[in-house]
């Protein structure tokens, strides 16, 4: 039985991501500081969940307590560490950046600092497609440059790439990065607009649609994203010889390290995707047409081709029919 720690396990993502490796026959050691950025219930619910495995073991603390993760390493040993762990949100950002300076950068530094001294046999760290910032080549490929992030969120995303690369070269630690775009679905997080349009909908109140609806996100279900974290688990990079790195491949020349997309592939329009709403709620959206919000950008679209050539996998849920599982998912839990 292979052991996985699965750090910001109470999570939206970490919560199925958990689920997964369970059925698959993993030991995880699931760790959650279970803060109060949205509703702690929410969170409460998915860990107890989780809890009904005898497999899955809770540690409730943050990634940046000094020598926590040194602490958990030494005793577990995971052979697998998937790290969620993050202060996520692009507006939040702006208004308190130091958490995600705490928690981002210092976090992820506890986390290589505990993996260099206890070498698992892969690690999967979590970025995103924010880190491609102002970069306006699409569909976003790895190999692209991502030098230009518009927000302190993307800025320590891309930061704790860098220093991911930096440990995996040193220490030959095999290190995956995976790029989110815009993960939707059933125990989504309160903040994302599927979760706040849905609830104002169904409440009747105004959805506010920035840069008047003009915006494209490459949407992207919970299930195809966990399908292709699992994949990658079982993918280890290696450090190519001599340095020769296959076409369209993001593997570091010098190092155990890549980068990987993970997204739909179908940037789908911000009124389209209120519409499937409508549809799912059988109701009507009140729009609140406002600008584009300071380090938002209007588009996000990934390029998949390397994660179907490294898995054979290429996600693929409809937008209708993602939608439609939320919407269903939130009635029942909410008692709509």
């Amino acid at each position: 039985m292979r052991t996985a720690l699965v750090t910001g396990s109470a999570g939206f993502i970490g919560y199925f991501l958990c689920k997964r490796l369970l059925d698959d026959g993993f030991r995880v050691i699931g760790l959650d500081a279970m803060t109060d950025y949205y509703e702690v219930a929410l969170k409460e619910r998915r860990q107890q969940m989780l809890l009904q495995s005898p497999q899955f073991c809770a540690v409730n603390d943050r990634v940046e307590t000094p020598g926590l993760l040194m602490d958990l390493f030494a005793t577990e040993q995971p052979d697998v560490v998937i790290h969620l762990a993050a202060q996520a949100g692009v507006r939040y950002s702006i208004e308190n950046p130091r958490s995600y300076l705490e928690s981002n950068i210092i976090g992820t530094f506890e986390l290589l600092e505990a993996a260099r001294a206890y070498p698992p046999q892969h690690m999967l760290l979590a970025s995103t497609s924010s880190a491609y910032g102002a970069n306006d080549q699409m569909p976003y490929a790895e190999t692209d440059r991502a030098d230009h992030q518009m927000s302190f969120y993307a800025a320590t995303k891309k930061s704790t790439e860098n220093m991911a690369h930096s440990y995996a070269h040193l220490f030959d630690l095999p290190i995956t990065m995976f790029r989110f775009f815009t993960v939707y679905g059933p125990w989504g997080r309160p903040d994302m607009a599927l979760f706040k349009f849905t609830k104002a909908i169904l409440n009747g109140q105004p959805i506010d649609v920035y840069n008047h609806g003009d915006m494209r996100r490459d949407f992207t279900y919970i299930d195809d994203l966990v399908q292709g974290i699992r994949l990658l688990i079982d993918t280890v990079p290696e450090r190519p010889e001599g340095g020769e790195v296959p076409p369209g491949d993001s593997l570091s020349p010098v190092a155990p390290w890549r980068v990987v997309n993970i997204g739909n592939a179908q940037p789908v329009q911000l009124t389209d995707f209120i519409a499937a709403i409508e549809a799912a709620t059988g109701l009507p959206a009140q729009r609140n047409l406002m600008p584009m919000q300071p380090g938002d950008v209007p588009a996000t679209w990934a390029d998949t081709a390397l994660l179907e050539r490294l898995t054979g996998y290429a996600p693929q849920t409809p937008v209708p029919q993602g939608v439609a599982r939320f919407v269903e998912w939130y009635r029942d839990y909410y008692r709509v």
